[in-house]
């Protein structure tokens, strides 16, 4: 299947995949939804095969980590964003044995797409990773009249900053302070 005809596109993938404990994992509702699946039969699946999934492969929210993620959608009450319950989030290896447990062509098909994804997100970082030493070798190489060059291009590495909204009610228009008239 060539890249014209993927099933599901690599990029939509790759902002599927969270880090979390250190670890990039794509989680159980969005897996069942790229297998064509309801969340619970996979999870089914993946029960039934527990031995299958040790804690490097896959690893369920603890109630600690599902209250913080609840949080960060606080303006979606329906559905507490799908996550009722603690989610089993899955690392590469653990997306790898799905395939496995969900034995059907579809399953087989997004999988291969998952793991270009992840392969991907790792030959970016590597990518970065290794720009930045090279500009470090560079930067020694030549003196202080190229510093400005080499800030700017580290700053043009750099992950911008959103700006914060501000907290808190402020006025558009200054108001007119009243004298009182003292009475006779």
């Amino acid at each position: 299947m060539d890249s014209q005809q993927q099933l599901v596109p690599i990029e939509f993938i790759a902002h599927k995949i969270y880090l979390i404990r250190a670890q990039k994992v794509m989680l159980d509702r969005d897996l069942a939804a790229l297998y064509g699946v309801e969340t619970k039969v996979l999870k089914q699946a993946v029960k039934r095969n527990i031995r299958r999934f040790p804690e490097d492969f896959m690893f369920v929210f603890s109630a600690h980590e599902l209250a913080d993620w609840r949080s960060q959608f606080v303006t979606s009450k329906n559905d507490k964003m799908g996550l009722r319950h603690a989610p089993m989030a899955f690392t590469e290896q653990g997306v790898a044995m799905l395939s496995s447990v969900l034995n059907s062509e579809r399953a087989i098909e997004v999988n291969i797409q998952i793991m270009r994804a992840f392969v991907r997100l790792r030959q970016m970082l590597a990518t970065n990773a290794d720009l930045a030493r090279k500009l470090e070798v560079l930067e020694r190489k030549y003196d202080s009249q190229f510093r400005v060059v080499f800030d700017a291009i580290r700053a043009l590495m750099a992950e911008p900053e959103k700006p914060r909204r501000p907290i808190g009610f402020t006025a558009k228009e200054k108001r007119m302070a009243y004298a009182v008239k003292p009475q006779a």
